[in-house]
């Protein structure tokens, strides 16, 4: 990722295509180590290609994963009736930790003593 993001800032910067020394110059100013073949890995997987349209690719697919959220709504709102006996329990489960507690009030001292 580091190697990207210098890339990406080396781009923005003004190098239509940074080479390895550019990278590694970069990664150097900040203290980050550059191994050169991961380096030259990045740069010949770019080679050739437009930023704009690989990060444009990127993110229509990125577009298409699902992220959780509506998918773990939906069961729930589909069981409908589960709903209220659901609630039931909760609430059961919250007194339950009130009075747990109540308990720990046995300790020999309070807060305003």
């Amino acid at each position: 990722m580091k190697y990207l993001a210098a890339y990406l800032l080396l781009q923005i910067g003004g190098k239509a295509s940074p080479s390895v020394a550019d990278i590694s110059k970069l990664l150097g100013s900040v203290g980050i180590e550059a191994d050169s073949d991961r380096a030259q890995a990045l740069i010949s997987e770019l080679e050739g290609k437009n930023i704009d349209e690989v990060i444009a690719a990127g993110s229509s697919k990125l577009a298409s994963v699902p992220s959780g959220g509506a998918a773990a709504s939906a069961p729930a709102a589909a069981s409908g009736g589960a709903a209220p006996a659901a609630a039931a329990a909760e609430e059961k489960k919250e007194e339950k930790k009130e009075e747990k507690e109540e308990s720990d009030d046995d300790m020999g001292f309070g807060l305003f003593d």
